[in-house]
């Protein structure tokens, strides 16, 4: 196991005026164990950070250490990291134990620890009575637990993954997303993990670093993120529904200022007498709880309520109070958090 280190990482493709930048001095220090989830929406960069560490990408500028060693010009096969993909990656002609067992054999790992190994770990996963089966008997979540149990065996420094649960069901993302946890807590193995899925990083990551157009918007655990986010981006990127992000609510007293945007979670207002005045729009009914869809002024606000409050028509002017203390401020001009 091993700390992680990012120093002010650069990637562009191309050089001189033509240079396409697509990370912008990524900065941070991830702790010997620590399960980080990179997220952020399609095209942000974060499966380009994932690769610069495993060493599938080049470095245009900034350093990466792996336990303390500088892994820049080190190959791949070098720096003791083990990746699990999205499409699995298995070997169609070899069985489980085969596509297991694969790394250890190429290692030259003696035949009587690598069937020790991946005994051990097929029992982790539960893929004990599939050891004999091939890719193509088994369903998606298998397969992706026979991915997991190859990076697994090998006992690596680092664990690597890139959106390994986008191409299961919902239940089975749930299931394995279990299975993470359960594997992190057992093995305690230095892990990033990056995903597209607000849900997937809020349940994983002891830490989160939200991505945005290159650039690492916030770095800080999963209630820090989503109670205190550091821009308007984090704010909408993360939760859902979405905080509300008040700009230009005409003829509403908000108290905000010239110049700042007002957010708030949609489960920190409540339905009163007093406060705003919203217009229903619209009523989301999602089992245990329901989405207002309001109009305030000129703009629109999501309200969520529990089921067992009695939803309020359409058309209906329903008064919201916000929460003390649950009013977030931000920088018009650049979307900065505004310390309160």
């Amino acid at each position: 196991m091993a700390s992680i280190t990012l120093t002010n990482i650069i990637k562009r493709y191309g050089s001189g005026s033509t240079a396409n930048q697509v990370i912008y001095g990524v900065s941070a220090e991830i702790a010997d164990g620590e399960f980080i989830v990179i997220v952020g929406p399609s095209g942000c960069g974060k499966s380009t950070l994932l690769r610069m560490v495993a060493g599938l990408e080049d470095i245009s500028g900034g350093t990466i250490a792996i336990g303390g060693k500088v892994v820049n010009g080190i190959d791949p096969a070098q720096r003791d990291i083990a990746m699990v993909f999205q499409n699995y990656a298995l070997y169609p002609h070899m069985n489980v134990f085969g596509n297991m067992a694969y790394g250890l054999k190429i290692a030259k790992v003696p035949l009587d620890e690598i069937k020790t190994r991946v005994d051990k770990v097929a029992r982790i996963l539960e893929l004990s009575h599939l050891l004999e089966r091939k890719p193509k008997e088994l369903s998606g979540g298998q397969r992706q637990r026979v991915a997991m149990g190859r990076a697994i065996v090998r006992q690596p420094q680092v664990f690597l993954f890139d959106e390994p649960l986008s191409n299961l069901d919902a239940m089975l993302r749930v299931q394995t997303r279990l299975e993470i946890q359960k594997l992190h807590r057992e093995l305690g193995i230095t892990s990033l993990f990056v995903t597209h899925d607000q849900i997937e990083a809020m349940t994983l990551a002891q830490r989160m670093m939200v991505m945005n157009a290159g650039r690492m918007e916030q770095f800080g655990t999963p209630e820090e993120v989503y109670h205190r986010p550091a821009t308007t981006f984090v704010a909408s990127f993360i939760g859902s529904p979405p905080m509300n992000l008040l700009k230009n609510a005409t003829g509403v007293n908000t108290g905000t200022k010239a110049g700042h945007i007002l957010g708030i979670r949609p489960e920190h207002l409540d339905i009163g007498t007093g406060g705003w005045q919203a217009v229903v729009e619209s009523v989301e009914m999602l089992g245990a709880e329901r989405l207002l869809y309001c109009r305030l002024g000129d703009e629109q606000l999501v309200v969520r309520t529990e089921e067992s409050t009695a939803a309020p028509a359409l058309g209906q002017t329903i008064g919201l109070l916000p929460r003390a203390g649950r009013v977030h401020h931000f920088d018009a001009a650049n979307g900065m958090r505004i310390s309160d």
